[in-house]
């Protein structure tokens, strides 16, 4: 069995970033910016935010913190985010969720421009990756395709299983191992014999939000197992995979904490140095 280490991985990734920036600076004479805004005072919130403006500064990218009141109008926060949409310096826009609940996320969200939707949650990008077209891709199911390749493992023709169908991680990690040319089964909670078919997985992907979800039952003998779950139970951080008793029976295995979660960022990071690179053609 082989640990996949995200949290390595994602320094690699943000140091291979700055100097990628560096060349884009150096050629374009501007610094790649992001743009992050958050809305009220969730401390899960505040936390990530406070990770993203660090990775930007290791990443050798400008961050545009934006931060907002919890009773912020529907209209003021449409208002930033137009702005930001239609400023030059602003590559990626990045609203971190969720949002107080008198707002609308779905139409905030839709003020992002797909060129500039660096999360990679738009319709339209969504579009572009179901028609293998270019666009910007979910971060955190784009930094399990990394983890994938680094650890040089092969996609074409195996079987992989994805375990949830969010628009955020299941939909999208389905059509990159799709794209990868896997044989892709897409499960969730209303799937007969679940078990079953996460038992033929080559690659098996977990990100129902249930915490230890996956037992050893579910998994091949030298299966790749991703655990894409974060739950908190008395206190600790867990993923949707019974790790102490799936981990002997993988060849490889992420853990949680320290394994996709890192990824999310490194690729949010990417993803807009990626939308600066298409801004400039």
């Amino acid at each position: 069995m082989t640990l996949i280490d995200g949290k390595k991985t994602a320094a690699e990734i943000r140091a291979e970033l700055r100097e990628e920036t560096m060349r884009f600076e150096a050629r374009y004479g501007k610094k790649v910016g992001l743009a992050v805004v958050l809305v009220g005072e969730d401390p899960a919130s505040q936390v990530y935010v406070r990770n993203k403006i660090r990775g930007c500064e290791e990443a050798g990218i400008r961050s545009f913190a934006h931060f907002l009141p919890a009773d912020a109008s529907q209209k003021a926060v449409e208002e930033l985010v137009c702005s930001l949409a239609a400023d030059d310096a602003v590559h990626g826009i990045l609203v971190q969720l969720p949002l107080p609940a008198h707002l609308d996320a779905k139409r905030i969200l839709a003020c992002i421009p797909a060129d500039k939707d660096v999360d990679g949650f738009s319709a339209e990008n969504l579009g572009r990756l179901a028609l293998q077209e270019e666009g910007t891709v979910a971060c955190t199911p784009l930094g399990v395709m990394e983890l994938l390749r680094r650890s040089g493992i092969g996609i074409c023709g195996k079987r992989a299983v994805v375990i949830g169908r969010s628009n955020i991680v299941g939909r999208p990690m389905a059509l990159l191992l799709l794209n990868a040319d896997a044989t892709v089964t897409v499960c969730h909670s209303k799937t007969p014999d679940l078990a079953q078919i996460c038992a033929q997985a080559d690659i098996l992907v977990a990100a129902i939000g249930r915490p230890r979800f996956v037992t050893a039952d579910m998994v091949k003998e030298g299966a790749v197992v991703i655990d894409v779950g974060i739950n908190r139970v008395d206190g600790k951080l867990v993923g949707d995979v019974d790790f102490e008793h799936v981990a002997p029976k993988t060849s490889f295995i992420t853990p949680v904490p320290g394994g996709v979660g890192p990824m999310t960022i490194a690729m949010l990071l990417k993803n807009t140095l990626v939308c600066a690179e298409r801004a400039m053609r």
